[in-house]
């Protein structure tokens, strides 16, 4: 009997051992695949707050999402967590307006200047709806806000055409700010994103999202969940809504968020987010069906938060 219960330690033993090395292979692998701009849903690390500390590793997470290009990327570090066909350059349609937003801004324009959509704001490519009807006088805050709230094709239109210079110029600003920021693989030829020539990869898109984080007006107007827009030709209130839908969800800390769809971009979705107390930057592009977006960005967000529990768990 004693010489039966050595050979099972023995036996317990080696097995352990098996698998712990084992194990540290499956690490060491995992982390030769989480490179920057890789593709696939392999191993991630997110540096902590402090740099004392371990960083917490993501192992075999699992993660699907529907999206065809993704980037999860810690906005602290940039470290990234997720990636996904991110050096893939593809349309980006009304993500187009985040840089339109920083263009007009950085132009110092008076935003209590009132412009007026004219026939030239009109969609004639698409022929997509606008509830504001040319002869409509707004401020230029007010364009803005609604162009980045709920991406209204002839707010963001008129912002680019009572651009000093007009539209040629503001397009090339546009192109000059996308330049200033390393966005190598992006280039654009209007303001709204209608145009599938407005084009650009998840890698750029980060530092677009990272650069507009620096403007407290597109944080806030990015966040509003609506807003109420007095008409004076009617004299009624128009409800605006943000196109983003988890801006109005409690369980989600949002600093900054754009939409875009057009046929060739699919459904695309951009955002800051604060994420189990961590600033995130999430890129999703060409997601399939209205909903994948939220649904790919839900994932994310599960996914981090239940690795980050068990790692603190069992560390």
């Amino acid at each position: 009997m004693p010489n039966l219960k050595k050979k099972c330690v023995l036996l317990l033993s080696g097995c352990l051992l098996s698998w712990a090395v084992n194990a540290q292979q499956g690490i060491d692998n995992a982390r030769q695949h989480a490179t920057v701009g890789g593709q696939g849903n392999g191993a991630v690390e997110i540096d902590n707050e402090s740099n004392e500390q371990s960083p917490i590793t993501f192992r075999n997470s699992g993660l699907s999402l529907r999206s065809s290009m993704a980037l999860v990327v810690d906005q602290k570090s940039g470290k990234t967590l997720y990636s996904k066909n991110t050096d893939v350059r593809a349309p980006i349609a009304s993500i187009t307006k985040l840089m339109t937003a920083m263009v007009v801004l950085d132009a110092h324009l008076p935003l209590d200047e009132k412009l007026v959509i004219g026939n030239e704001d009109v969609d004639s490519l698409r022929n997509t709806h606008s509830r504001l009807k040319v002869g409509t006088k707004l401020s230029r805050d007010m364009a803005l806000q609604l162009a980045l709230m709920s991406s209204e094709n002839r707010a963001a239109a008129t912002l680019a055409r009572h651009y000093p210079g007009g539209f040629p110029a503001f397009i090339a600003a546009m192109n000059r700010k996308a330049a200033s920021l390393g966005m190598a693989q992006t280039h654009f030829v209007d303001s709204t994103g209608l145009n599938s020539d407005n084009v650009s990869t998840a890698q750029d898109l980060v530092r677009m999202v990272q650069a507009a984080y620096q403007y407290p007006l597109i944080r806030e107007m990015t966040t509003t969940g609506s807003y109420d827009v007095a008409m004076k030709a009617t004299g009624r209130q128009m409800q605006f809504k943000n196109t983003n839908m988890l801006v109005r969800s409690n369980s989600w800390q949002i600093g900054l968020s754009k939409t875009g769809y057009i046929n060739e971009a699919g459904h695309c979705l951009v955002m800051q987010a604060e994420i189990a107390k961590q600033p995130m930057i999430i890129v999703l592009l060409d997601s399939w069906g209205k909903l994948s977006r939220i649904g790919d960005a839900q994932r994310i967000k599960k996914w981090m938060e239940s690795s980050l529990s068990s790692k603190r768990r069992y560390s």
